[in-house]
C-alpha cells in the first residue's frame, strides 16, 4: 500500500514538473518572438542562391537585365552576345533569339501583360519587341548611334496602359513608343549630363527615374509627361537603379556612395544607410534593386558579390554571398507568383535565383 502511494506521488510530482517546464518553454519562445510575428528560428533561416550557366560562348554570355514571364520562364538580353535568352528554370534550357540588327547591344528588357518581350537596343538607338510564340523580333528606331541624335542609346524600359515608356542615358532623354504606330515621342532632362537610367512606376500610376549622373530623382507625370527633379540631400549621391515599395516610399541604389537610399514623396524626405561592405574609403557600389512580396528590399553590392536584404521595418540588412564571384548584378526581376528573386549576373555568364520562402 505505501508503495503504491509514493509511486502515485511520484507520478503526480513528473506531471507538475512537465507542466511547468513545457510552461517555461513557451514563454521563452514567446519572448524571442519579435513584433513581425516571425520566430528568432525564422529570422535566422538561411537564403541561398542557385546559378543557372548560360551556354553562349565567343563571346561569353553577359546578361544585365532579366524578365520573369507569367509561365516562370525568364527572358535575358545578352548585350555582348546580340541576342534575347529565354531560360527554362526547370530544365535549365536556354533559348536564344538573335536580334535582326546586328551589333544592337541590348539592355534592358520586360515583359509586357501580352507576353511580348520588349528591349532595348542600347549600341544602336532602337527597341525590339520579341514574339515568343513566333521568335520572330520587330525593330523600332529610336535615334542615330553615330550622329548622336535622339535617343541614340535607349536604357530602361517600362509598359504602362498600352505605351512602352524608355529612359536613354547618355542621350539625357526619356521618351515613349507607341506599339500600334511605332511613333516615337522623346523629351530632355532639364539637368546637363544628368542621365536618366532605372524607371520604376509607382501605385499612383506615375513614374520615377534615377538620375545617375546627379544627386537627382525624377518624378513623371505620364499624362503630360512633365519631369520635376527633385534633389537627394548629399551631393555626391548617384542613384542608379530604383524599386518602390507598396507604401510609394522610393528606394535607390547609390552607387557612387555605397548607400541604401530612400524618398518618402509624401513627406518629401529622404533617409539613407550606409551598406554592410561599404567602408569610409571606398563604397560597395549598390547597383540591382528590387522589392519581394513580403516587402523587403534587395539590391546587390557590386564591388562584394553579394545581394543584401533590407527589412524597412527593423532596418536590419542581412548579406546572401553569390557563388561565384566576380559577378555585377545590374538588375533584378521579382517572380511573385513563385517567390523567386532572379538575378542578372553580369560578367561571369550566370543567372541567379533566390527562393524567397
Amino acid at each position: 500500500m505505501l508503495n503504491r502511494l509514493i509511486a502515485s506521488r511520484r507520478s503526480h510530482l513528473s506531471v507538475v514538473v512537465g507542466f511547468v517546464l513545457l510552461t517555461l518553454l513557451t514563454l521563452i519562445l514567446l519572448a524571442v518572438t519579435p513584433v513581425d510575428g516571425r520566430s528568432a528560428l525564422a529570422r535566422r533561416r538561411a537564403f541561398t542562391i542557385r546559378e543557372y550557366r548560360l551556354p553562349h560562348r565567343s563571346p561569353d554570355a553577359d546578361a544585365p537585365d532579366p524578365a520573369v514571364a507569367d509561365d516562370g520562364s525568364v527572358y535575358f538580353a545578352d548585350q555582348l552576345g546580340v541576342y534575347i535568352g529565354r531560360l527554362d528554370p526547370e530544365t535549365g534550357k536556354v533559348t536564344e533569339y538573335p536580334t535582326p540588327t546586328p551589333n544592337s547591344g541590348p539592355h534592358g528588357i520586360i515583359v509586357a501583360p501580352d507576353g511580348g518581350v520588349w528591349y532595348t537596343g542600347n549600341a544602336i538607338g532602337n527597341i525590339g519587341r520579341l514574339d515568343p510564340k513566333t521568335g520572330k523580333i520587330t525593330e523600332f528606331k529610336t535615334g542615330d548611334a553615330a550622329a548622336r541624335t535622339g535617343a541614340w542609346d535607349p536604357h530602361t524600359p517600362l509598359w504602362l496602359n498600352g505605351t512602352l515608356w524608355f529612359t536613354a542615358q547618355n542621350s539625357n532623354k526619356y521618351g515613349t513608343l507607341n506599339p500600334s504606330t511605332g511613333e516615337v515621342k522623346l523629351y530632355d532632362v532639364a539637368t546637363h549630363g544628368a542621365k536618366p537610367y532605372g524607371l520604376q512606376r509607382a501605385p499612383d500610376g506615375t513614374l520615377w527615374i534615377a538620375l545617375f549622373g546627379a544627386n537627382k530623382l525624377g518624378h513623371l507625370d505620364p499624362n503630360t509627361a512633365k519631369l520635376t527633379e527633385i534633389d537627394l540631400p548629399n551631393a555626391g549621391a548617384r542613384p542608379r537603379r530604383l524599386a518602390i515599395t507598396s507604401d510609394g516610399r522610393i528606394w535607390y541604389a547609390d552607387y557612387a556612395r555605397g548607400y541604401l537610399g530612400m524618398y518618402d514623396p509624401r513627406t518629401k524626405t529622404a533617409k539613407e544607410w550606409a551598406t554592410p561592405n561599404t567602408k569610409p574609403d571606398a563604397g560597395s557600389a549598390p547597383y540591382g534593386i528590387g522589392v519581394a512580396p513580403d516587402g523587403a528590399v534587395w539590391f546587390n553590392e557590386a564591388r562584394n558579390s553579394t545581394m543584401v536584404r533590407f527589412d524597412p521595418r527593423t532596418e536590419h540588412m542581412e548579406v546572401v554571398p553569390v557563388p561565384t564571384k566576380g559577378s555585377v548584378i545590374r538588375n533584378v526581376s521579382v517572380d511573385s507568383t513563385r517567390h523567386r528573386l532572379w538575378l542578372a549576373e553580369s560578367g561571369i555568364s550566370r543567372l541567379g535565383r533566390i527562393d524567397l520562402r
